[in-house]
Formats: C-alpha cells, structure tokens, sequence
C-alpha cells in the first residue's frame, strides 16, 4: 500500500540458568531458552506463520520451527554462540525478516555465576513494514491480546530508554563543553602566532633599516 508504514515492536534474547555443576552425562552446564515475543501484549500469530531458530550445528536437531506462541527453544548447553531468527509471514508476499542474538550463559554476578538467578539478556527492536500489500496490511491492524494478565518482559525497556536518552544529553553537553574548550585553545594559539609574526616582522623590517642606514653612513 502506497505511502504506508507499520511498525511492530518485539523483544528477542535469552535466559539462562547455571546448574550448579556440570551435567555428568553430557558436560552441560546451563539450561536455556531462546525468545521472540511482541513488545506490546498481541498475538504475533495473526500475521506471524512461523519462526526459525538455527542453533549451533553441534546440536542433533539446529533447526527448530515454532508455528505459534510462544515463538521460544528450551535446551541446555556449555558454550556460548550466535542464534539466527528468521520471522516468516502469513502473507508470502513479505519476504521473512532475519534477526541475530548472541545466546549468553555466564554473567560475573554472584547469583547468577552460583545458579540462584536467572541471567537475562534481550534486546528491543522494530519490525517496520514499509508499503505492505493490502492483505498483510489488514493482518497488521489486527489487535488480539496475547495474555490476559499482565503482560511484562525482564527488562525495563522504558527506564532503559530513559536512561540511554540522558546518557546522550549528558554526553552532548560534555562534548559541547570541550568544544568551546578547544575552539578558546585555537583562538589562543592563532593569536599567539599572530603575535609572534608581527614580532617577526618588527625584527625584520628593523634589521633593514639598519642594512639601509649602515649603507647611507658608507656612503
């Protein structure tokens, strides 16, 4: 649809939490779950048809597909790698968006290093459709709760926001600080250049007039 934008909010990322000790049978430390979820509480399902998560090769089965909510994979593990999301429609027409989130296990927290707390680490991003065709344009004006309760994530999004936006003004405002610190510092040096040129000069045009006067007393 000509001149038409949409814009959906998700959050994707992981928990993990240590087991205490490594597993005997196979050396897994961690169990895991991989997410993708909306930001907002509305079911994706209405124009989401499935969701990929491609998992470390090491793993027997790395292509998990999830046709419905929750979009998320349970699994336990050692190490630490990339997973890649793909995010497929309902309408075919769209072509499937693909994301990327780096599957975290250990954290330097006390609780979370001796098993007593999740560690959490999850991302805030935008699916932007631009110009959608008009099925898929209806699908998205679609608002159907996903829960009926509280619908929260781990993360403050919000405070995060907020935080991030001061940390910018703070940041704009220290910079703008050691500008005019440093365009002063100029002003100064070009100045003492001038200074030292029209010393230069002075000494110049002195040292002719003493070769001129030398010159008419030889005379």
């Amino acid at each position: 649809m000509k001149g038409i934008t949409v814009v959906k909010a998700i959050v994707y990322g992981n928990q993990a939490r240590y087991f205490g000790k490594k597993r005997d049978e196979d050396g897994h430390t961690h169990q895991w779950t991989i997410y993708l979820k909306p930001y907002k509480n509305e079911d994706m399902s209405v124009y989401v048809r499935k969701v990929h998560f491609k998992l470390h090769d090491s793993y027997t089965n790395q292509n998990r597909i999830i046709t419905k909510p929750p979009y998320e994979v349970t699994e336990t593990g050692w190490g630490e790698f990339e997973i890649v999301i793909k995010i497929y429609f309902n309408d075919i027409n769209e072509r499937p968006l693909t994301i990327y989130h780096f599957l975290k296990l250990f954290h330097t927290e006390t609780d979370i290093m001796l098993g007593k707390k999740n560690l959490i680490s999850e991302s805030y991003d935008e699916m932007v459709f631009h110009e959608p065709t008009p099925a898929l344009h209806q699908l998205l004006q679609i608002s159907r709760p996903l829960t009926v309760g509280v619908h929260k994530h781990e993360t403050d999004f919000d405070a995060k926001k907020e935080r991030t936006l001061q940390n910018i003004l703070t940041a704009k405002k220290k910079i703008a600080i050691e500008i005019q610190e440093l365009n002063e510092r100029l002003k100064q040096t070009r100045e003492a250049i001038q200074n030292f040129k029209d010393e230069i000069g002075k000494l110049e045009h002195k040292e002719r007039t003493h070769h001129v006067t030398a010159a008419l007393s030889s005379a």
